[in-house]
């Protein structure tokens, strides 16, 4: 018997909480339980933007959401232990320069690799923009327990790969937190069942 294996899309939604009193959750509830992973972040910067990364069936519905950017991710490097063993997760979202998008790539997929052996992370994903190819977004789950014990100034942090593609970039990277799901944190789990 053949099994087919799912075709898994990825997404990356940028929006802003555009009504008053509109919580990001209630925006989630709105949503479904259409997709297979979702994970929701805060901008650090500003605290009404927000990134929705999902993974959904490729014969599934896009997420109905308003988002003032939508991109398409295409893998270019992934590492992901089993079992998933983290505590927070982090999304930072690099725009290269017109005509550097290849250098981009290049140095973070590198800086990649390293970062795998150097912060053992649960999760890493470094993927680009289908439908602008100058965006790449590197989204990690990682420990925090871990990190603080083995004396990390920040669980997962990109500060050493930043003197390396900042020449090439138009902007600073956008860094994004994770932005649990719920209004109440849960007392034995940090992230959603849905993430990552």
């Amino acid at each position: 018997m053949h099994r087919i294996r799912p075709l898994w899309v990825r997404d990356l939604r940028l929006y802003r909480t555009a009504l008053e009193g509109t919580t990001p959750w209630e925006i989630d509830d709105a949503l479904g339980a259409g997709p297979h992973v979702r994970s929701r972040f805060r901008s650090a910067t500003d605290p009404e933007r927000f990134a929705l990364y999902c993974v959904r069936d490729a014969g599934g519905e896009p997420i109905p959401l308003m988002a003032s950017e939508t991109h398409t991710l295409v893998v270019v490097r992934e590492f992901r232990r089993v079992p998933l063993d983290a505590s927070t997760l982090a999304l930072v979202l690099f725009t290269a320069g017109s005509g550097s998008a290849a250098r981009v790539i290049a140095t973070l997929a590198h800086w990649v690799e390293r970062a795998v052996s150097a912060y053992q992370p649960g999760y890493l994903l470094l993927a680009r923009s289908l439908e602008q190819p100058r965006i790449s977004a590197l989204l990690a789950a990682v420990h925090e327990r871990r990190a603080l014990q083995w004396a990390w100034p920040s669980p997962f942090s990109v500060e050493s790969l930043l003197p390396e593609v900042t020449p090439w970039l138009e902007t600073e990277p956008e860094r994004y937190v994770y932005c649990p799901e719920e209004a109440r944190p849960r007392p034995y789990r940090a992230l959603s069942p849905y993430a990552v």
